[in-house]
């Protein structure tokens, strides 16, 4: 009772996917090795591009990595100079040569940034950093996510806010936001601020919606309303009307 669960980890294999697609039965560490590096590598090269994540793909002679960003154009560059670029920089990283390894870069657009908890992470560290105050960085960014179409979300905030001497922490919190439920899609990202008073730790949760399995379950039939999707309501017993007795007169 009271441990915490990591929100994705908790689904994982549930309704989320892998972000690393592959197998291996010898060389397990050293490709784990290698995917760490990858991310780690990209996320600090593209800190301006608005990275969601980082999935990579492999197979027997090929690595695809497929970054999806809400600012693509930052990436590719003028005539895809630039993922050309960080394709030399991550075969010069991995110590490999063209020919050795068969390198795919793709880049994914994200629609609505709003709802992705790590594009809004990093622009809360960007806003405290910049001196804003933390109210305002709270407030500011869960509008942001209400008129993004979130069913719920909660921000908070640790640390010597406003560079105060005793720690503290700031939550603000909207909608619903439940995290027992499986097939709820909670979007979660946690990470920190670096200022002259310390490190400010940020984390944010974002409910998506709910995430059903069409494909196993049943569909739920045209004649029997539901309250929600995935679950039926039995139908109403059938009431018959009686006439009033007439009473006898005394």
């Amino acid at each position: 009772m009271g441990n915490k669960v990591h929100p994705k980890i908790f689904r994982t294999g549930v309704i989320y996917s892998w972000s690393s697609k592959w197998f291996s039965k010898h060389d397990f560490a050293k490709l784990l090795q290698e995917d760490m590096t990858i991310k780690g590598f990209l996320r600090d090269k593209l800190k301006e591009s608005s990275v969601d994540r980082i999935d990579i793909e492999r197979t027997a002679r090929a690595v695809t990595v497929i970054v999806h960003s809400a600012k693509p154009g930052f990436i590719i560059g003028r005539g895809g100079t630039g993922i050309e670029d960080l394709k030399k920089q991550l075969r010069e990283l991995l110590g490999k040569g063209k020919d050795k390894l068969n390198l795919n870069l793709n880049v994914i657009e994200i629609t609505n940034p709003a709802l992705s908890s790590n594009i809004v992470l990093q622009s809360m560290i960007a806003d405290t950093e910049k001196r804003m105050p933390f109210r305002r960085v709270l407030k500011t960014h869960l509008d942001r996510i209400q008129r993004g179409g979130a069913k719920g979300a909660k921000l908070q905030i640790k640390g010597r806010l406003n560079g105060a001497e005793i720690a503290r922490e700031e939550k603000l919190a909207w909608g619903s936001v439940p995290l027992h439920k499986l097939r709820a899609d909670i979007d979660y990202a946690a990470g920190f601020a670096r200022t002259l008073f310390g490190t400010i730790g940020i984390k944010v949760w974002i409910y998506r919606g709910d995430i059903f399995d069409t494909a196993q379950k049943p569909a739920v039939a045209e004649d029997k309303p539901a309250l929600s999707a995935g679950r039926q309501v039995p139908p109403r017993p059938a009431y018959v009307r009686r006439e009033p007795v007439a009473r006898k007169a005394a």
